[in-house]
């Protein structure tokens, strides 16, 4: 597993999708970012201590973007459960939420030529934010709020990966 960490840039998928041919599971990680970004252009909040990262995909036999999406997201709330007893929730098609508040976002993008490239999927999850913008307070959480503590950013990572490879893997076969 290849890692590319930097401190602050644009966005770990602006990154990621600006690569001429990047390897099958090139991991792009960021403290922060300047202009992290959701569904339909919607605005990431990425202060320093959140998990911003993106993966390049392998191809697969998944055409559709939302599928992987999707099992993304259940990916995320699996390690938020298992690891730290918490309950979330599956908002569709892209949104991990912790009592009633969102604490992670999927956006899978294609990178197109003539055909696919190949394809990005950028994932924010709220990890050590103690706290959030006025405008957010109300919709948005992390781990660190819900348990009274930080957590391992880059073992939530490896966890997370690892999920995504063995899902892959399961349907590509």
């Amino acid at each position: 597993m290849k890692i590319k960490k930097y401190k602050r840039i644009l966005s770990t998928n602006l990154l990621a999708k600006r690569l001429r041919r990047p390897e099958p599971w090139l991991i792009i990680v960021a403290e922060s970012q300047k202009k992290g970004y959701g569904r339909k252009g919607n605005t990431w909040f990425s202060p320093k201590g959140g998990l911003y990262f993106s993966v390049v995909l392998p191809k697969s036999k998944i055409e559709d973007l939302q599928i992987l999406t999707i099992l993304s997201a259940f990916i995320i709330a699996k390690v938020i459960k298992e690891e730290f007893g918490l309950e979330p929730f599956i908002k569709l098609p892209n949104d991990v939420w912790l009592r009633g508040k969102k604490i992670a976002g999927v956006l899978t993008e294609n990178v197109v030529g003539k055909e696919v490239r190949f394809s990005v999927m950028g994932i924010g999850l709220n990890t050590n934010i103690e706290k959030f913008p006025k405008e957010l307070e109300d919709r948005a959480t992390s781990l660190k709020i819900e348990l009274g503590r930080e957590v391992e950013n880059e073992e939530i990572l490896k966890k997370i990966v690892a999920g995504l490879k063995e899902v892959l893997r399961a349907i590509s076969e």
